[in-house]
């Protein structure tokens, strides 16, 4: 684990955007910066943090932890479906194919937890009882375990929009996607969650709840965007799990959950203006996400103090026709 110190030292150095444009026609996500060319994609995972659908700060290390835990799970689970990598030139970056993104996540959730609006425990806690064409049973308490995981897609919003969670059903009905890919989409979204579940488990870990982002290469629907991260996963302690559900506390978390709370505290939850993350909390948060990386992977997180720019722009630049 990198030591305080350190990380207090990279809050300055933060990769907040890129200037490659070079490199092919740029689109910026909320969180990866994008340069398309050839049927190709290099994906740059900056610093930034996104809650309630809004860029909220910088964490550091957050891109190089970020795209890391991708590459790990990419290899763990292509066997249940390919996923749109080539290779990872910098510790920042993948190259991959270009695909079709398909307009809609996958959400998985094995317990009944979160504090956005669009959260399971948000609306059951508001007498919400068939979500998303899931029907919950009266009397289940925040962050308890679901019986079976449950499928809650949600629509993906306009850069500045709110996603909407929907039924699968609904899906179809909009026509957003074919009831035979929504079939597959299901089928496989299920699969990654599971293999997730087993792999965390083994490191002492619960997966909480997660999203997936598909698209198609050829025809054929790949995994795309990242995968079983803080930033689109949910991660608890397993071991404290049974002792504080039993006392009505909150769980032990190593996700961006901590700054979602730390917003809501503070009366933001995606409307109005953004307060101010103090530096503290910025810290806090990289070490969680690193510390998250070491628990899942088994590995020591390796990086050192300073601006990634330099570093990214060489290691792109040593790649065959760029």
């Amino acid at each position: 684990m990198l030591s305080k110190e350190m990380i207090e030292k990279q809050v300055s150095h933060c990769l907040k955007e890129t200037h490659f444009e070079h490199l092919g026609k740029k689109y910026e996500g909320k969180v990866r910066d994008n340069y398309s060319f050839d049927a190709k994609r290099i994906l740059i995972t900056t610093d930034r943090l996104s809650a309630f659908d809004r860029i909220i700060t910088t964490i550091p290390f957050k891109g190089q932890v970020l795209n890391q835990i991708t590459r790990f799970w990419f290899e763990k689970t292509s066997d249940i479906v390919k996923n749109h990598a080539i290779s990872f030139p910098d510790s920042n970056v993948v190259l991959a194919h270009e695909c079709e993104p398909l307009p809609i996540e996958m959400v998985v959730r094995g317990y009944l937890t979160g504090v956005t609006t669009t959260s399971a425990w948000y609306n059951y806690e508001r007498g919400v009882r068939n979500f998303c064409g899931n029907i919950l049973p009266e009397g289940m308490k925040k962050n308890q375990r679901f019986s079976e995981p449950i499928l809650t897609p949600s629509t993906k919003a306009e850069k500045g929009g709110h996603d909407e969670s929907v039924s699968a059903e609904e899906i179809v009905s909009r026509k957003l996607i074919s009831i035979d890919n929504m079939r597959k989409l299901c089928d496989i979204a299920l699969k990654l969650y599971k293999r997730g579940v087993e792999i965390c488990a083994k490191q002492g870990i619960i997966l909480v709840d997660t999203k997936y982002e598909f698209g198609f290469l050829n025809g054929e629907i790949v995994l795309i965007d990242e995968i079983h991260t803080p930033d689109s996963s949910r991660f608890w302690f397993k071991d404290s799990y049974d002792e504080l559900f039993k006392k009505g506390e909150e769980q032990k978390k190593i996700d961006k959950e901590y700054v979602r709370e730390w917003l809501a505290d503070h009366g933001f939850r995606g409307e109005g203006e953004i307060p101010l993350v103090p530096d503290d909390v910025r810290v806090e948060t990289a070490r969680r996400y690193i510390e998250a990386y070491e628990l899942i992977t088994g590995m020591t997180f390796q990086a050192e103090v300073g601006d990634p720019s330099a570093r990214i722009q060489k290691n792109i630049s040593m790649m065959k026709n760029i």
